[in-house]
């Protein structure tokens, strides 16, 4: 069976009592096996999501059919895209795809978010661009689940094979090549993203909805776990500026900005 879950994340029903903020469905669902647990962004992401999740629970492949597909959706009305020509429907389903390349010749970082969080990092994309001429790549990543789940997996297959041949955790795979420190969001707790930490070659940062912070608006609450489009981009440059690619007092001036 497929169970959509409504209305996802901490902060997409502040206003409406704290006993609506949920920080951890994915962090529970994950305990669970069988659970196949996704934190799409947009509508043509849920349709390749929804489409494996039928082939795999009743198609007539030699796999596994007693899954459970679960999809977090929002409460939140945004423009959704149009499925890109080139987009690569196996990173959807194996839990990350690359939305945005930037075009800009600058010092380089990597924002990974998740469901609502990639507007943020799109829009954090676009202010390290514009007004710090930062290059900054965007990836949606469609479950944090399946990449830790994949993570364990490959290092278990290392374990017992004493190394040989070895393969990289998916998530490797695909940020190989994308340089510059990662910054990892979503409107969960911040131990969802910190999952998939020891799975990548950068240097690696969590911005999550951590605790029961409260407001009176979903951007104010947003400010206050630090999970915003601003706070992204203040945490990237705090890390460019200690590797020396920007200059030091960049994350201050970002920060009053």
């Amino acid at each position: 069976r497929g169970i959509v879950a409504g209305t996802a994340g901490r902060t997409t029903l502040t206003g409406e009592g704290l006993q609506q903020m949920d920080g951890h469905s994915p962090i529970l669902a994950a305990q669970n096996p069988p659970v196949l647990q996704y934190d799409p962004a947009y509508g043509y992401e849920i349709a390749h999501i929804v489409e494996r999740g039928i082939e795999q629970m009743y198609g007539q492949k030699d796999e596994d059919h007693n899954v459970m597909y679960y999809l977090t959706v929002y409460n939140e009305p945004i423009l959704q895209p149009a499925e890109p020509e080139d987009v690569d429907i196996d990173g959807i389903i194996r839990g990350i795809h690359r939305i945005k390349e930037s075009q800009v010749d600058g010092p380089r970082t990597q924002l990974l978010a998740s469901g609502i969080g990639v507007n943020w990092a799109v829009k954090a994309s676009e202010l390290l661009e514009k007004d710090w001429g930062v290059s900054a790549d965007v990836w949606s990543v469609t479950s944090w689940t399946n990449l830790r789940r994949d993570g364990i997996a490959a290092e278990r297959e290392s374990f017992l094979n004493g190394g040989k041949d070895s393969r990289q955790p998916f998530v490797a795979q695909q940020l190989e090549g994308a340089t510059g420190p990662i910054v990892a969001v979503s409107d969960y707790d911040s131990a969802l993203m910190d999952g998939i930490r020891q799975y990548v070659p950068n240097e690696f940062a969590t911005l999550g909805a951590d605790g029961f912070g409260f407001a009176d608006t979903r951007a104010g609450a947003r400010r206050f776990f630090n999970i915003d489009a601003e706070s992204i981009a203040v945490r990237a440059l705090q890390m460019l500026a200690k590797r020396g690619e920007v200059d030091s007092n960049v994350p201050a001036q970002a920060w009053e900005k």
